[in-house]
């Protein structure tokens, strides 16, 4: 495992593989964590993401990342709602296609190859119960594949397969790295053990159904998901009812979690930057300057491993 002392001036930078993981909401720690990497001078050469990974590394290489963390930060639960496509199929809950328009006309509609830095989507073919990996084509249609969520996200069809959540399969996708020629390769696990989280007094008004088609939306949004649209049962605590969504949403994390240990076990990288998986609920994306701030915060508590001296941090 390298070990450096980086100088406090920043000017020697290294290069890096950044490998960020599957974990819903969770994954807007990446965000603190891509700003705490180019706070202290490192250079971000290529990125492997997988579901909201995926999302966050491609923003980021496109340049994006300021227009998204100034738009995630500023949404509620009911701007949460409003993104909701509901399919009324029965192959997900979401259709997507909202979250993808405005993300498309946030960041504008570009080609992998046109990115400044190596990018690689993971997503899953699960009748071939194989990974797969996209590198070319137009950038939102591997984030859509990457973060396909089974029975919340419906899934994509790509060539002559369907495919869901990178998670699936593996959450911490390293390998799409081996080739880099960077320096470090640094993993993002948004798996890790559970930790005890100190409640956040909730800021929100209740949420207003704005006609009937909202309404059901709300209603069949809360029936599966709980009136916190997805909010876990935090420190572990043991519930006397869970509801359906809420079942699903815990076993997934469980699986996910086995199997980033699995695979970082197998190809460990040079550092890996972990967050528990109680750190809030997949979908609470209301939750995004905590949970950017926890990602600040165990970035430089990785740095510090590594030997950096994150007190010369440079605002």
């Amino acid at each position: 495992m390298s070990h450096f002392v980086l100088n406090t001036n920043h000017t020697d930078q290294r290069s890096i593989s950044l490998v960020l993981g599957s974990g819903g909401a969770r994954g807007l720690a990446h965000i603190g964590v891509i700003r705490i990497l180019e706070r202290f001078g490192f250079h971000i050469r290529s990125i492997s993401g997988c579901s909201m990974g995926a999302l966050i590394g491609g923003i980021y290489a496109a340049g994006k990342l300021d227009e998204f963390e100034q738009w995630v930060c500023s949404i509620d639960r009911l701007d949460i709602v409003n993104l909701l496509d509901i399919a009324w199929g029965t192959d997900g809950l979401v259709k997507g296609d909202k979250i993808i328009a405005t993300l498309t006309e946030m960041v504008g509609d570009i080609e992998i190859e046109a990115l400044p830095i190596k990018y690689t989507a993971v997503a899953a073919d699960i009748s071939a119960e194989k990974e797969v990996w996209i590198n070319s084509g137009p950038l939102f249609d591997a984030i859509r594949a990457s973060i396909s969520l089974p029975m919340f996200f419906t899934p994509v069809k790509y060539k002559n397969s369907f495919l869901v959540d990178g998670g699936v399969l593996n959450p911490v996708p390293i390998a799409p790295t081996f080739n880099d020629q960077s320096d470090l390769t640094i993993a993002v696990n948004l798996g890790g053990a559970l930790a005890v989280i100190e409640e956040e007094p909730s800021t929100d008004t209740e949420i207003e159904p704005e006609g009937s088609l909202h309404r059901q939306v709300v209603g069949f949004i809360n029936r599966l998901a709980g009136t916190n649209l997805g909010e876990s049962s935090r420190n572990g605590a043991r519930q006397d009812k869970l509801a359906f969504y809420d079942v699903a949403n815990q076993a997934f994390d469980s699986m996910q979690s086995t199997i980033a240990r699995q695979k970082l076990a197998a190809y460990p990288p040079d550092y890996v930057i972990e967050l528990p998986r109680n750190a809030c609920g997949t979908l609470e994306f209301d939750r995004a300057k905590s949970m950017i701030a926890l990602g600040e915060k165990k970035a430089l508590e990785c740095l510090t491993r590594m030997g950096v001296k994150t007190d010369s941090a440079v605002d």
